[in-house]
């Protein structure tokens, strides 16, 4: 089975422009979250897949640099991003992993692969977020390349377009889905932040690998649960951001996203207790 795994990223991001080149301990952002992907056993081929909008030249070079498969496509069009992608390396299945993610822990994306490999029989679709229990930033999508391009010839909402994967799993219809949960039983995925969207989320992820860099790498999810329990004040840096989604812009629009809906819900009214 020939596994392509894409981590997309540019330079445009709205809330945080330019998020994939912030220093961490005195690399990009992006070079640092590829060190951990990298540690897994089952990614096959890393591409890292950017826009060909000019301000993203300078991903290219970077991977350039560190001797990374680039790919160039549509700013905005992540589906057709990875369907290019697959199509052009010949995979038989396509891994999505947001480049937001620069605390991804490799384990987490090897039991998802795994899961996937030794069933891919039986779904076209596997991810661990449908739903989520792992804490947020550790999302991980894998996509038959027949699924990738049934969605990305069939697919007309601009949401399904941007975000690749919805009309996969609004779908099941038309598609055999899977989902991997957290093994412990426990459920962290709204009330642990380890992903990047803000100023306060680089803050938090900053010190994560100042502390652990050095004596625990790669350091994985319960490395950095022992870190924040010893440590409360790194959890409080970006604790108000907790809940924030993506898709709290389409819940009207999403027709299976029913356990979001309710999460974000609770934490929405978790987060007006906390305010008052």
């Amino acid at each position: 089975m020939k596994i392509v795994t894409v981590i997309q990223a540019r330079m445009s991001s709205t809330r945080l422009p330019g998020k994939v080149m912030l220093p961490i301990l005195g690399k990009p952002l992006l070079i640092r979250m590829i060190e951990r992907v990298k540690h897994s056993k089952f990614i096959g081929e890393l591409v890292v897949a950017t826009s060909q909008n000019p301000e993203d030249d300078q991903i290219e070079l970077l991977c350039l640099e560190h001797n990374l498969n680039c790919f160039r496509g549509h700013l905005t069009d992540l589906l057709d991003r990875h369907y290019q992608v697959g199509k052009l390396y010949n995979a038989d299945a396509v891994v999505k992993i947001p480049s937001d993610c620069p605390l991804i822990d490799p384990q987490i994306i090897d039991t998802v692969l795994k899961f996937y490999i030794e069933n891919s029989d039986k779904y076209d679709y596997v991810s661990n977020l449908h739903p989520a229990t792992y804490p947020d930033g550790n999302d991980v999508e894998v996509i038959s390349f027949y699924a990738l391009e049934k969605a990305w010839k069939e697919a007309k909402k601009d949401f399904e377009r941007e975000h690749t994967t919805p009309y996969i799993w609004e779908n099941p219809d038309k598609f055999r889905i899977g989902n991997v949960v957290w093994e412990t039983g426990l459920d962290y995925s709204t009330t642990h932040r380890w992903t990047i969207d803000f100023e306060e989320d680089y803050i938090f992820i900053k010190r994560v690998y100042e502390e652990l860099y050095e004596k625990d790498y790669p350091f994985g999810i319960y490395d950095i649960l022992s870190l924040i329990n010893q440590k409360p004040e790194i959890y409080e840096i970006n604790k108000k951001y907790l809940g924030k989604y993506w898709y709290e812009n389409y819940l009207d629009e999403l027709k299976n996203i029913d356990e979001y809906k309710s999460k974000i819900n609770k934490k929405l009214e978790l987060n007006e207790e906390t305010n008052k």
